[in-house]
């Protein structure tokens, strides 16, 4: 098969998740022996026109001059080149600024998109934004060939929503099997006498709700690991309305992975306040990290965690769990987990799930024709 994918900044991976999964998925299938095309950033660090066996596509990308406007162009860059290459199938990434592009896409080309979280709904948005992201979101799921959902709750969306059927094929991760407890000195903590939060400084991530329950919980003085770029206006806020708070540390963003697995390993509970979007990347290596997971109560988290997590969707919830639970105690959810990674969540199956819904849909295709 010869396979495009678009919709992201490029691989390797500089940025986010769905670059991580366009670095892993393209090279698995140039090495099954498909001739396979990632479009990039005309600036991405990685200027080869290849990588591992995957054709690098090099366009042109203004989104350090004119911000999220800038993308729209990228894509349409990518779209009216991919016009001209014969492509059997297409993978988008999203549809958030590719959708309104719709009508350009190669009409031989089986256009299959990754469908994404409920942008919509994030509230960094402002209105009229939320508004564009519905239309483009509905977009995307009348114009695609095939949709993917990258948790269950997405799929139920879909199908309630716009009556199309999905695909549902989570997102991936590594099992972290080697701690390295001196880690740990960096961060002037020590093992089990510790929790965290990590997340993006968005208000549907629940950083303040998790932030409250610490602060209600004034007897305990256990140390709470904030993670995530807080140079932000958000950021501001909350550093000031927990500044009296000693045991609530703004460490900033950590991006050695490393580091990140084994603060996950060592951690008393490990705090997940995603509220908004699909599989969520962060979740799935806390798993594989062996954190002792408590979640914001939603759909999205349950559909991965299930009965091996514990919930909260309040302040006072989140002070009695501080109160009540220990890592320790809960070993077998921590288990559990794991064993999730292995068997659902790792990349060989991830990988493998998409490339059987390619040949489907190949398959399909054919008597179609």
């Amino acid at each position: 098969m010869k396979i495009a994918i678009l919709g992201t900044r490029g691989v390797p991976n500089y940025y986010g998740g769905f670059e991580q999964f366009a670095e892993f998925f393209s090279v698995y299938l140039a090495d099954k022996g498909h001739e396979v095309y990632c479009y990039n950033s005309h600036n991405h660090p990685y200027q080869e026109k290849t990588f591992h066996g995957v054709h690098i596509l090099h366009l042109h990308d203004p989104e350090n001059k004119y911000g999220t406007f800038g993308q729209f162009i990228y894509d349409y860059n990518c779209i009216m080149d991919a016009r001209k290459r014969d492509f059997d199938i297409i993978l988008q990434l999203g549809y958030t600024s590719n959708s309104i592009w719709f009508f350009l896409m190669p009409k031989k080309a089986i256009n299959i998109i990754n469908m994404d979280g409920l942008e919509w709904k994030r509230s960094k948005y402002s209105w009229p934004i939320q508004q564009f992201l519905k239309v483009a979101e509905w977009l995307a799921a009348k114009s695609g060939d095939y949709l993917v959902a990258d948790s269950l709750g997405i799929q139920t969306f879909l199908k309630e929503k716009y009556k199309k059927e999905s695909t549902y094929i989570a997102y991936g991760a590594h099992l972290f099997d080697s701690p390295n407890e001196s880690i740990l000195q960096q961060y002037q903590v020590e093992e089990g006498n510790y929790n965290m939060v990590m997340a993006r400084f968005e208000p549907e991530n629940n950083l303040d709700m998790v932030l409250e329950g610490v602060a209600l919980n004034k007897e305990d003085k256990t140390p709470i690991l904030v993670i995530g770029k807080h140079e932000t206006k958000y950021g501001a806020y909350l550093k000031n309305k927990f500044k009296d708070f000693s045991n609530i540390r703004f460490i900033g963003g950590v991006y050695n992975l490393e580091h990140l697995n084994n603060l996950r390993y060592f951690s008393n509970l490990y705090f997940h306040g995603h509220s908004v979007g699909g599989t969520n990347p962060s979740l799935l290596e806390a798993m594989a990290s062996k954190a002792l997971v408590i979640a914001h109560n939603n759909n999205f988290n349950k559909g991965v965690l299930k009965e091996n997590a514990y919930y909260f969707s309040n302040p006072i919830e989140v002070k009695k769990i501080l109160n009540t639970i220990k890592k320790n105690d809960n070993l077998q959810f921590i288990s559990n987990n794991y064993q999730a990674i292995a068997n659902d969540f790792n990349w060989e199956k991830i990988n493998g799930d998409y490339l059987q819904l390619f040949e489907k849909a190949m398959a399909e295709s054919s008597i179609r024709k």
